[in-house]
């Protein structure tokens, strides 16, 4: 008898403890907590921490986080509005704002990660689609150009390297993601913190086309500045050539006044020295008839003169 009381003590008291276990649950700090009995919520949502009670056997606990949680979507392609297809690769936070809402539309952040990809891929690329390249890309309206120092002061240049204007830019193209994906989330009891571009490029089809373009658009700057670089040197070259032959004709007018004073002053030298006597202006004019001979004749040299030339009266006396 003894040994059935006691056996009857032990399952009592095993009995309270299922029992005991089954009443009590604890809720952690990042966690929140909806009590279900038979699949259907049952109070409001338990978001503080700590031991709690629930009916054993027939309510069950469902936790549900309330941390910020990540969405990082898959890059997707899509077309701009200037029909350029690029690849966009999104991420995004969000929290658990309103549990019971939450559970009872999604049941758990598996389909809560889905509909945010069917949101947020859609609000994308319908704002992809209203905008251009140069908008998605593009961080602010005002941002000036960086110049090489080289090319700095030069007036050829004001006219190149400007940036194509911009209305929004990419911060604004995300604003405007954000709020319209965030009025749309709220339904589920989910508040969208933040969205950002994580990259954005172009779609691996086009490019290729792309980055001919590019290369031609770099290549046509580059002819450019060497089409005016070849004229600055043809410019310069003349220049020199002007220059040099400037100073090539002022060195030779020079060089002849100098001649001519010279040979002046020579002239008149030999007036002074060959015009004191007759004997000396005919030695002068001797010296002189034979340097004319040494200029004008040759070993083959033809002379037809007259009897009465002066040159003739020299070579007459001559004997052969």
């Amino acid at each position: 008898m003894s040994s059935l009381m006691k056996v009857g003590s032990l399952a009592a008291v095993a009995i309270v403890v299922i029992l005991l276990q089954g009443s009590f649950y604890t809720v952690d700090e990042v966690e929140q907590v909806i009590i279900t009995q038979f699949g259907k919520p049952v109070g409001d949502p338990v978001t503080s921490a700590g031991l709690h009670l629930k009916t054993p056997f027939i309510q069950e606990v469902n936790a549900i986080d309330k941390r910020v949680l990540e969405w990082d979507g898959e890059p997707s392609d899509m077309p701009t509005k200037d029909k350029l297809y690029i690849s966009v690769d999104l991420f995004a936070r969000w929290r658990i704002t309103e549990p019971l809402q939450y559970f009872l539309r999604l049941k758990d952040e598996r389909s809560a990660q889905s509909r945010l990809d069917d949101i947020l891929g859609s609000e994308t690329r319908n704002a992809v689609a209203k905008h251009e390249l140069i908008e998605i890309i593009r961080t602010t309206k005002d941002r000036v150009p960086l110049r090489d120092e080289l090319l700095a002061g030069d007036d050829r240049t004001a006219n190149m390297g400007n940036l194509v204007p911009i209305n929004k830019g990419r911060q604004g193209v995300e604003d405007e993601i954000f709020r319209a994906a965030a009025e749309k989330v709220k339904v589920f009891g989910i508040e969208l913190l933040d969205i950002r571009f994580k990259r954005i490029n172009y779609n691996a089809s086009v490019r290729p086309k792309i980055y001919d373009r590019m290369i031609s658009e770099r290549r046509q700057i580059a002819e450019r500045f060497l089409s005016e670089g070849n004229g600055e040197a043809a410019r310069i070259r003349g220049d020199r050539v002007r220059d040099l032959n400037k100073i090539q004709s002022e060195a030779y007018r020079e060089v002849e006044e100098i001649r001519g004073i010279a040979d002046a002053k020579a002239t008149e030298i030999y007036a002074q020295a060959y015009n004191q006597s007759d004997v000396s202006r005919d030695l002068y004019e001797f010296t002189r008839t034979l340097q004319a001979y040494q200029t004008i004749i040759g070993q083959d040299t033809t002379l037809v003169l007259s009897t009465d030339s002066d040159l003739f009266k020299f070579l007459k006396g001559i004997e052969p």
